[in-house]
């Protein structure tokens, strides 16, 4: 079967003190990263778990240091791995979806983070079949962000350059900015990104058994 999308994770190594700092002091800095190396893992579980993508990280951060670091490298053995680039997160994106386009010409762009461990393989199939009916999908998330950004050309994401990141209008921003540029952009389901402990804690809720809840269950109960 050809391929019908690229999947994009952007995404940081895990280091403790540089990943996850807004759950601590709920847990120390190594337990925030190692939640984030478990939302990590079990993102890349599903993007891999999806069937007819060219699955693609771009990564920074030194995998060294990281929590999980066998693990993870295991589990990127079988992406294509690409550095980010850019002086600041909205130039890192902008650059990776270019660079994902430029990898697999002619397929369209699904990028996703590492902050939506909940996120399957059913509804990475659902966003790139949205696709067909759109120039673009934007996932919101509750938090005013997004969670998930799909365009046909993945070059026309270099939008993102001047949308401010982190703000609780960020997500209607990257709307408007899309629609700007002349896209039709599409609605995806809404998720909440990991940002917070009471977050983390709603999002394991809805995943017994999976590394992010038990990685979140040894931090809090360590």
């Amino acid at each position: 079967m050809s391929a019908r999308a690229t999947v994009l994770v952007v995404a940081k190594a895990p280091v403790p003190g540089l990943a996850k700092t807004r759950l601590s002091p709920a847990v120390p800095p190594a337990q925030a990263a190692d939640i984030a190396a478990a939302s990590l893992l079990d993102t890349l579980d599903a993007v891999l778990a999806t069937p007819g993508v060219v699955p693609v990280v771009a990564l920074t951060g030194d995998l060294t240091k990281a929590e999980r670091s066998r693990e993870i490298r295991s589990l990127l053995r079988h992406v294509v791995l690409l550095p980010q680039r850019g002086a600041d997160f909205p130039a890192r994106l902008a650059n990776a979806h270019a660079d994902a386009a430029r990898l697999n010409a002619g397929l369209p762009v699904l990028q996703i983070g590492m902050d939506t461990p909940q996120v399957t393989a059913e509804l990475l199939d659902e966003c790139v079949g949205s696709l067909r009916y759109a120039d673009g999908v934007l996932g919101p998330a509750t938090d005013g962000g997004w969670w998930a950004l799909g365009l046909r050309d993945g070059h026309r994401a270099d939008v993102l350059r001047t949308v401010p990141t982190s703000r609780d209008d960020t997500g209607a921003l990257t709307a408007a900015a899309l629609e700007r540029s002349g896209l039709r952009i599409g609605l995806l389901p809404e998720l909440s990104d990991v940002d917070d402990m009471t977050t983390a804690r709603e999002v394991a809720a809805v995943l017994p058994g999976s590394r992010f809840a038990e990685a979140l269950l040894v931090g809090v109960f360590r």
